[in-house]
């Protein structure tokens, strides 16, 4: 999706009223030049099949692994090797009879769109017909909250071919294809870990309210689904150019493939609809084992969760197609992970374990990283801040010294036999001799030793190593030391 809505569903009532004020006269210059080239444009009767139908998106979806996991060939179905061909009338009866509210007409656009779902895309259309079934219900559901028409639906066909994780040339993504701008300006996060964009369910309900949005604008459901492809702005150019409110009526003034994008969500319609008529043979789709899903609060990395329950890789990517970079940003805010209901009961089992790996990990990447690069001073934690405020003031300014090279004075106080009274003194007086830094916590209910040393500024393997633990299991109550 090419969409651009900016500011443009706030203001377009009003830019539709105030669109022929000129108040520069380099601006009258531009409009002309502008109004010339959309004549000369206007006079081509051209269009283009949207991207999704002409590049690999339909070849990828067939690659997807959903697709090669639970769709197979229906043994029962045997589909005709070429296209059977269709009077005139017979097309306008079938399109007449869909169940649909919105206008479904016949025309050559129309008429190309179809051929080219039913000819040449045979194959394809099998595998949507198939992938439909994991995603039809969740559209639905989403349209029918907005009070939408449910043969919006089938958007998602000429927008992404049915593939979550397409992306076009000008960097629109998911399903329903938002660009960036636009899907922040319908909450979806789109981050360097995340893209809620590639989620079905919140990209759906994002995508219905902008549809319900746009409907708002213009109350005419081609125009809607023609500015959802090419934006508010496009279609506002064509109607001040044509002087009309008709999308057939200003198809010569839109873009080229604005002008066969709603002939293409006709044909959409029509194939998910006739299919069969026309010798092509669904893939049965097997639906996934039911799925749960659990708040994770640590960054946990696909291979951690794959080693754990078993999983696949491919299997956990598919079912979290919202994370980019094959991790569970958990850290930042607690972010979903879903899983099978078998496997998920499997992590939760295993969850303070999973944790435990994740931060070493982290830890061990990091270790590999300080050795690359100039160390970075941190802030203390909380219990490094209450073991140097048990320091005396002396003890501190002596190690101080100690590092400043005053060592050989405090060393010849010593033999003068003044150690005791000394600054070297106050070490045997405090008891801070060897160890006498350590600094102690007490294990709350629900403590991991991994969280416990996320908060101390240390590492799983230092805190076992420094309390003479062979297991990562700690009981609440008990004392550990953490340095």
């Amino acid at each position: 999706m090419k969409s651009r809505l900016l500011l443009l569903l706030a203001f377009a009532p009003f830019a539709l009223c105030a669109q022929n004020v000129v108040t520069d006269t380099d601006d009258e210059d531009e409009i002309e030049v502008l109004e010339e080239e959309e004549e000369e444009e206007a006079s081509s009767e051209g269009f283009d099949f949207p991207e999704a139908l002409v590049d690999n998106n339909l070849d990828s979806l067939m690659n997807l692994y959903m697709s090669r996991t639970y769709l197979s060939t229906d043994g029962g179905c045997v589909p005709l090797k070429e296209n059977p061909t269709f009077s005139r009338e017979v097309y306008i009866d079938r399109l007449s009879r869909m169940p649909t509210v919105m206008e479904m007409p016949y025309n050559d656009v129309v008429r190309s769109c179809i051929d080219l779902y039913m000819a040449r895309l045979r194959r394809q259309v099998s595998y949507m017909l198939g992938a439909s079934n994991f995603y039809m219900p969740i559209f639905e559901q989403a349209l029918e909250t907005y009070n939408l028409p449910l043969e919006l639906k089938y958007l998602p066909i000429i927008e992404s071919a049915l593939n979550p994780t397409a992306t076009s040339h000008a960097g629109a993504c998911g399903l329903w294809q938002f660009i960036l701008s636009t899907a922040k300006m319908y909450h979806l996060e789109v981050n360097s870990l995340v893209d809620e964009r590639r989620d079905p369910v919140k990209s759906s309900y994002a995508a219905a309210h902008f549809l319900s949005d746009l409907y708002k604008i213009y109350g005419d459901w081609n125009l809607v689904i023609a500015a959802y492809n090419c934006g508010p702005e496009n279609v506002n150019r064509a109607i001040r150019r044509s002087g009309e409110r008709d999308y057939w009526k200003i198809y010569p003034y839109l873009p080229k493939e604005t002008r066969g994008y709603v002939p293409a969500f006709i044909a959409a319609n029509y194939a998910m609809n006739y299919y069969c008529e026309h010798g092509i043979c669904p893939l049965a789709s097997k639906l996934p084992a039911k799925t749960d899903t659990v708040m994770v609060h640590q960054n946990i990395s696909f291979s951690t969760i794959s080693a754990v329950t078993g999983l696949s890789i491919d299997m956990i990517r598919s079912l979290n197609s919202v994370y980019r970079r094959d991790m569970v940003p958990g850290l930042t805010k607690p972010s979903p992970l879903r899983l099978p209901m078998a496997e998920m009961s499997r992590f939760i089992d295993n969850e303070d374990s999973i944790y435990a790996m994740a931060s070493r990990q982290v830890f061990k990447r990091s270790e590999v990283e300080i050795t690359d690069v100039a160390p970075i001073r941190t802030q203390p934690s909380r219990y490094e801040r209450s073991s140097k405020n048990t320091r005396s003031g002396k003890a501190a300014k002596n190690e101080k010294n100690s590092r400043s090279g005053k060592a050989g004075k405090n060393s010849k106080n010593e033999k003068g036999g003044k150690a005791a009274k000394g600054k070297g003194g106050n070490k045997g007086k405090g008891g801070k001799g060897k160890g006498g830094n350590s600094s102690y916590v007490t294990v709350k209910k629900g403590d991991t030793l991994s969280a416990i040393a996320r908060r101390s500024g240390t590492s799983v393997a230092n805190l076992k190593k420094i309390n003479n633990l062979s297991k990562d299991n700690i009981r609440s109550g008990k004392k550990i030391r953490v340095k």
